[in-house]
């Protein structure tokens, strides 16, 4: 346990290293943050509201329904790219969103130019992105870049806020048709603002410097694997 606890620190002291570098270092890097996350209709919320002495009631759906994976990119100007999909991402589903997000954040004037910023794409540890296919087209694609969060630290990645702040826009809305509920996610993503998004990021940027000094992290994770033992006592 001890020792894969120093594994982690030493990839999160190497991540936020990288992340340094590319920060200080020409042309200019934009860090964009990218995921998949799951939406159902089955999570919509549970409680309704009534006057004090009168029961609150709520309609709720009677069978789950099929799953709507989100795929999104945000970075400091705000939320990008956002490409639903009825069921799991996959390497080909990544592609296609890939190559949207790449012709969403680069204009064709600047196809080809030097001196211009590069995109580096930050996401986690799922297999598909580690894939011969998806480290291909970033070959292919110089002005984007690949970096990979360390194990364990979903904490360094705004997008977990960004995407819990979304579900609870989506689920307020009481969605209650996988139609609707797609009408809905589009609505909800539009109240998202870059300062919001700017905001998440700095919130993960807190935890660099505990990760420079390779220190315990008290998220729910670091909870959860090593527990404090004089907690315990």
């Amino acid at each position: 346990m001890y020792h894969l606890k120093g594994i982690v620190k030493e990839c999160r002291y190497q991540y936020v290293q990288r992340i340094m570098d590319l920060e200080s270092s020409e042309p200019p890097h934009i860090f964009v943050y990218m995921d998949e996350a799951g939406f159902n209709l089955a999570k919509g919320r549970r409680r309704g509201r009534n006057l004090i002495g009168q029961r609150a009631t709520v309609d709720v759906l009677g069978k789950r329904g099929g799953n709507i994976t989100m795929c999104a990119a945000i970075s400091d100007n705000g939320v990008h790219t956002h490409i639903p999909l009825v069921g799991p991402y996959n390497t080909q589903h990544l592609l296609t969103f890939l190559n949207t997000l790449y012709r969403d954040l680069i204009p064709e004037e600047e196809i080809g130019q030097e001196n211009v910023p590069q995109y580096v794409i930050i996401c986690d540890n799922v297999s598909f992105h580690h894939s011969n296919l998806i480290r291909q087209w970033f070959a292919n694609h110089r002005r984007m870049l690949m970096e990979f969060l360390p194990p364990y630290s979903q904490f360094l990645n705004p997008i977990e806020e960004f995407f819990s702040a979304w579900r609870w826009k989506v689920y307020e809305r009481n969605p209650h048709t996988q139609m609707t509920l797609l009408a809905v996610m589009e609505a909800a993503c539009g109240n998202i603002t870059a300062d919001a998004c700017r905001g998440w990021k700095r919130h993960s940027r807190r935890f660099f410097p505990c990760c420079i000094a390779k220190e315990d992290i008290r998220c729910d994770v670091d909870e959860n694997m090593w527990p404090n033992i004089q907690d315990q006592q």
